[in-house]
């Protein structure tokens, strides 16, 4: 299946639950894979405010309900993410983390890819501090 506007990647990936369960798995993996302590130090020790942010993004980028411009507005992810020095390894580490989780909960192949493409898109954009 490939996004359209009658079928969006919220509802392809399986919707609240499939993406309540990506966010989940990221952040477990990040508060526990030593690996992933260099953007785990970017965060505050209670990383429950972490997880609802981004998984109310990421449900109205995807398609779903747009919880985060609802409650806070444009997203604004560059500047929101300005005052943390993220660079090359940054983002590695949140793709790694990320893919680490997508493939723990997504099982068609060629999803899970468009949808890892598309947020390492949104990550390197991210990158403010050279490397």
């Amino acid at each position: 299946m490939h996004p359209s506007p009658e079928l969006t990647p919220y509802q392809i990936i399986g919707g609240d639950t499939v993406v309540r369960g990506l966010i989940d798995r990221f952040y477990d993996l990040m508060d526990t894979v030593p690996e992933y302590y260099v953007i785990r130090k970017l965060h505050p020790a209670d990383l429950s405010g972490s997880r609802t942010k981004l998984y109310m993004f990421l449900s109205g980028w995807l398609g779903g309900p747009p919880l985060y411009t609802d409650q806070f507005g444009h997203p604004m992810l560059r500047a929101r993410h300005l005052p943390f020095a993220i660079g090359n390894a940054e983002r590695d580490a949140w793709m790694a983390c990320m893919r680490q989780a997508a493939e723990a909960l997504i099982d068609d192949t060629k999803l899970r890819v468009w949808l890892l493409e598309q947020l390492s898109k949104t990550a390197d954009w991210m990158r403010n501090k050279p490397d």
